[in-house]
């Protein structure tokens, strides 16, 4: 029997919640397949893969890699926006000379659906060069905007139910401020993340099925105006005196001053203003129907690393997801990515299975037109049904000492570097 081959997994793109528990998952079921040698991180994603910098996993103490369960985001074995472009041969020239110095033989990438093309670039140069490489991809996004809208390549990514969750908490305490402090602050004017896709922003929906909240909902992919939301927003003080409005930062309103990284995608938390401000300005300068100011709630990183808020149930798929990534590796089955699928009928249930990076590399599902409401500014109850599942009922059990939570503390055990030290090549 040949000597088991070496496994390194990466992390890239936005963190969430839940990313380290997929690692978790991948790597306790890793270790105890025989044919799958030591596990190692690259240090910030494929950066670390081209800059030979690999965190032994496999030495790491159990007690701390069972603890990656309730660690959020990324700080662990880091992440990155680097893009593997079809011109950057020395990049891919590179990658072969790290696996092979490195007895590598499965390559791991957790992310969405910029991760998913890395993998999927790698799985096929690893066939293209005849180099023994299982590349394989681990689903992640809070934008659940992975794969199709019809949901059969996945049904939901690993990191939208805990942001979600925090949603809906977000909401029902955003409702007591705005009913108490209405007669002063009568609209409070929420933005939540999502570039191009409503489904975090959707989420608010599910602190009030019952709609008893005054509350409107607007997605990025619905186009409206300034002009329209004032009108709407004035139409809904004059009946209930008070409002909460929850937009999506991509909602375009106007000029923020945007920037935008590697992956070429706008960075909202580093524009020069916010949806959600310039909503604001707006409405208090054109005036409200009741007295008052309209003020902004703009929540930033914290809805993809606050374990606080994570659902369980998250947590758990993200796990399952994991596992599914290192029985695909162990079993050659290069090219796929781990997917989660609802199985039909009554109640909810999910399988495991494998779809090709290929139809998910670059993908971008988008928000069902028949989830938003005819009036454009809510979701409708066949997305409270879809969501509501996603976000568990449970607070997750977070361990700590002396009042502080107690996170995964991974050693720096990193790999003797063979090779001379490489600049990546986009970075020169």
């Amino acid at each position: 029997m040949a000597s088991p081959k070496n496994m390194i997994v990466a992390q890239s793109g936005g963190p969430s919640p839940v990313i380290n528990n997929s690692l978790r998952g991948l790597v306790e079921t890793a270790r105890d397949l025989p044919e799958i040698g030591t596990i190692y991180a690259g240090w910030h994603g494929i950066e670390g893969v081209l800059k030979e910098e690999l965190l032994n996993l496999s030495g790491q103490s159990p007690e701390e890699i069972a603890l990656l369960r309730v660690t959020p985001a990324a700080g662990s074995v880091g992440t990155c926006r680097y893009k593997l472009k079809e011109h950057q041969n020395e990049d891919f020239d590179r990658i072969v000379e790290v696996f092979k110095a490195h007895n590598i033989g499965y390559f791991c990438y957790i992310g969405g659906n910029d991760s998913m093309d890395t993998a999927n670039k790698v799985a096929q140069m690893a066939t293209e060069r005849g180099v023994d490489i299982v590349g394989i991809g681990v689903p992640k996004t809070i934008d659940n905007d992975v794969g199709d809208s019809e949901f059969k390549l996945i049904d939901h990514t690993p990191g939208y139910g805990s942001t979600a969750r925090y949603w809906m908490s977000m909401v029902q305490m955003a409702n007591e401020e705005n009913r108490g402090s209405c007669p002063a602050d009568p609209v409070l004017v929420l933005q939540a993340m999502g570039r191009k896709i409503g489904f975090i922003p959707a989420a608010a929906r599910l602190a009030d099925p019952q709609r008893k909240i005054p509350m409107q909902i607007y997605l990025a992919e619905n186009p409206v105006s300034i002009e329209q939301i004032h009108a709407q927003v004035n139409d809904q003080l004059k009946k209930d005196g008070r409002l909460i409005v929850v937009v999506s930062e991509g909602l375009s309103l106007g000029d923020i001053g945007e920037t935008k990284d590697s992956f070429g995608h706008t960075q909202f938390s580093s524009s020069q203003l916010t949806v959600a401000q310039l909503l604001v300005n707006e409405l208090n300068q054109r005036g409200l129907a009741v007295k008052g100011a309209a003020r902004a709630n703009i929540p930033g990183t914290d809805q993809r690393h606050n374990i606080a808020y994570a659902s369980t149930v998250d947590l758990d798929e993200a796990y399952g997801a994991g596992q599914k990534a290192a029985l695909l590796a162990a079993a050659g089955e290069s090219g796929y990515m781990s997917t989660i699928l609802r199985a039909e009928g009554p109640g909810y249930n999910i399988r495991y299975d494998k779809v090709p990076l290929p139809e998910v590399a670059n993908s971008e599902r988008a928000f069902p037109k028949n989830w938003i409401t005819a009036d454009g500014m809510d979701v409708t109850d066949d997305f409270v049904k879809y969501c509501k599942p996603l976000v568990g009922n449970d607070w997750p059990s977070i361990p700590m000492i002396n009042g502080r939570m107690r996170l995964a503390q991974l050693q720096p055990l990193f790999s003797d570097q063979k090779l001379p030290k490489y600049l990546p090549q986009a970075d020169r």
